[in-house]
C-alpha cells in the first residue's frame, strides 16, 4: 500500500503538477486587471476569486488521475493480486490531494497578496482550502472514473464536476465558523463517498472492456 502511495505521488509531482499552481496563480494575477484596483472591492471578492481558481485548477489533472493506469492494464494487475478497487480509490484520493492541495494553499499566500485579502482574510482562505480541497480532490476521482471510457472525457468532467461543487465553493467563499463547519461536512460527506462511487465505476469499466 505504501509502495503504490509513493507511486501515485510520484506521478502527482511530475511534469503536469505545477500546472493548476500556475493557473491558480494567473487567476488571480488577471483578475485585479478585470475588476480595477479598487482595494476595498478586491478584499470583500478576493476569497470567492482563490476558490473559483482552485475549483477549476482541481479540474486540470483529472485526465490522468485513471485513464493511464487503465489503459497500461495496471488497474487489472491489482485486481489480480487481490487489491480491491476501494483501497485503489482511496489510495489514489489520498495521493491527489498531496499533489495539488498543499501547492493550493502554498500559492494562496502570493495570491492573496495580489488580491490585496488582510491577515484575517487569508487565514479564512487558507483554512478553507485545507478542509475543502480533499473535497475537491474527492470529487475529482470520482468524476474521472465515471467518465474515463467516454469520449470528450476532458469536457463532460467539467460537466459533471462543477455542480457537485457548488457547495463546496459556497461554503469555501463564506466568511465564518458556521460557514467553514459547513464546508468540512460537506468535504468530509465526498471524501467518505468517493472510494465506493470511484471503485463501482472502475468495475463497471473493467467489466465492460472483459
Amino acid at each position: 500500500m505504501i509502495a503504490l502511495l509513493c507511486r501515485d505521488l510520484r506521478h502527482a509531482y511530475g511534469a503536469g503538477a505545477v500546472l493548476p499552481v500556475l493557473f491558480f496563480l494567473l487567476v488571480a494575477t488577471l483578475f485585479p486587471f478585470a475588476v480595477g484596483s479598487d482595494h476595498l472591492l478586491l478584499g470583500r471578492i478576493g476569497g470567492g476569486v482563490l476558490w473559483t481558481a482552485a475549483l477549476l485548477a482541481a479540474l486540470l489533472p483529472i485526465e490522468r488521475l485513471i485513464a493511464p493506469d487503465l489503459a497500461s492494464g495496471m488497474l487489472d494487475q491489482l485486481g489480480v493480486r487481490g487489491w480491491s478497487m476501494e483501497a485503489v480509490s482511496a489510495i489514489r484520493l489520498l495521493s491527489h490531494w498531496l499533489g495539488f492541495g498543499p501547492l493550493l494553499m502554498a500559492a494562496a499566500l502570493p495570491a492573496a497578496a495580489l488580491l490585496d485579502l488582510d491577515g484575517a482574510a487569508l487565514l479564512r482562505v487558507e483554512a478553507g482550502l485545507l478542509l475543502g480541497t480533499p473535497g475537491l480532490a474527492a470529487l475529482a476521482l470520482t468524476t474521472a472514473c465515471l467518465t474515463v471510457s467516454l469520449r470528450g472525457a476532458g469536457a463532460l468532467a467539467g460537466i459533471v464536476m462543477l455542480p457537485l461543487s457548488v457547495p463546496l465553493l459556497i461554503f469555501g467563499a463564506s466568511s465564518g465558523a458556521g460557514a467553514l463547519k459547513l464546508l468540512s461536512a460537506t468535504s468530509l460527506l465526498y471524501v467518505a463517498a468517493a472510494p465506493f462511487v470511484a471503485a463501482a465505476a472502475l468495475r463497471a469499466v473493467r467489466e465492460g472492456q472483459a
